[in-house]
């Protein structure tokens, strides 16, 4: 676990821009009205718009812990 446990700064905001990018993403085409003639949509996009959220929640907390901001314990 040793290389995994690190994520530079580099590649955290790298993670962080491509989750914010795929939450707007699929939150616009999840947003997009349904076309039934076209049959059913097969993907998943409000789920993936959750999912990408809560990427980007992680990815903020590991972010403020690496510039320093101290935490606080659990009470």
């Amino acid at each position: 676990m040793g290389h995994l446990a690190r994520m530079s700064l580099t590649v955290t905001l790298v993670l962080l821009a491509a989750a914010v990018a795929l939450s707007v993403f699929a939150g616009w085409r999840g947003a997009r009205p349904s076309q039934p003639h076209l049959g059913i949509r097969m993907v998943p996009w409000r789920f993936i718009m959750i999912l990408a959220a809560a990427v980007v929640v992680v990815l903020v907390v590991h972010l403020a812990a690496l510039l320093g901001m101290p935490q606080r314990p659990p009470v």
